[in-house]
């Protein structure tokens, strides 16, 4: 038998997902923790910390993961500045994104640009997902694109 403890906790994680959800769709939106807190009824804290116990990082950081995912594919795309995909991503500071970016893929925007644009094409969509995915806390090399 459930405790209200367990009750609790499951319902915790209902709303998380939801959270979750909500930055991968708009992630293009401005978004912060007291927005995403607001819209499941719980406090900032209690969401930030609840966040982190379910998927290992803070929701600020998911929700930049999820934006330089995009950021990098549009920039593979190679049709617009690095400029325009921070902003198109949701990115309010150009500096903040390229630190972000630089971190995440290994290197600059402006450079993965050069190396990587066009390097998907006709790739299908979840084949490229994976081979681009970006690495969190520098854990591993970035990818690169292997194309036979």
């Amino acid at each position: 038998m459930p405790t209200p403890l367990d009750s609790q906790r499951l319902r915790d994680l209902k709303l998380l997902r939801r959270v979750r959800d909500r930055m991968d769709r708009e992630y293009a939106q401005p978004l912060n923790v007291e927005a995403l807190a607001r819209g499941v009824n719980m406090s900032a804290g209690h969401l930030s910390r609840q966040f982190r116990l379910a998927y290992g990082e803070s929701p600020y950081s998911y929700l930049m993961t999820r934006r330089i995912e995009r950021a990098a594919a549009l920039l593979r795309r190679g049709d617009m500045t690095v400029t325009e995909v921070c902003f198109t991503v949701g990115c309010s500071s150009l500096g903040t994104f390229s630190t972000r970016f630089s971190e995440l893929m290994g290197v600059p925007p402006s450079e993965y640009r050069r190396r990587h644009g066009g390097a998907s094409d006709g790739m299908p969509s979840c084949v490229e997902r994976h081979a681009t995915r970006p690495v969190r806390n520098r854990e591993a090399p970035p990818p690169t694109l292997h194309l036979a």
